[in-house]
């Protein structure tokens, strides 16, 4: 029976040791709040955007903010060798946004875009909703078939 223990002890340790490793290797993430957006996109600001909203959400949604690209976040990783990310300059402000109560999915996609080369990634505070309520520019979607 202790061996068991012993066994299940261990094995608390070493996953509670791989969880502290990666939190500490997952970079910072800046936010930047709607009306900090809204004044780069009205001054024409060299800034990408990036939505990471669900499938679900951006197929529901029949716009999207000015200019933004829309990525799968599951995809995001192998879509960083293929344009338009592949040509932009890793030094390029990208902003990711998404729908999540807690902008989760927009912080993994920074963390993604960090790793991926990329020095100056901020994440929309408040994501797409508080982009609505900013009464930030916004654009038709494009249309998937």
């Amino acid at each position: 029976m202790s061996t068991v223990r012993h066994s299940i002890l261990t094995l608390i340790v070493i996953g509670l040791t791989v969880i502290a490793a990666r939190a500490q290797t997952a970079p910072a993430v800046e936010m930047i709040s709607a009306e900090e957006l809204k004044a780069k996109v009205a001054n024409n600001h060299p800034v990408t955007i990036i939505d990471v909203r669900s499938s679900e959400g951006y197929a529901a949604s029949t716009t999207t903010v000015k200019g933004a690209i829309h990525f799968k976040l599951r995809k995001l990783k192998s879509r960083l060798v293929y344009p338009p990310l592949k040509d932009l300059p890793r030094d390029r402000e990208i902003v990711t946004y998404c729908a999540c109560p807690k902008d989760q999915s927009s912080i993994a996609a920074a963390q993604i875009l960090q790793a991926g080369g990329f020095k100056r990634v901020k994440v929309l505070q408040g994501g797409w909703l508080e982009w609505l309520r900013a009464n930030g520019p916004v654009e038709p979607r494009a249309k998937t078939d």
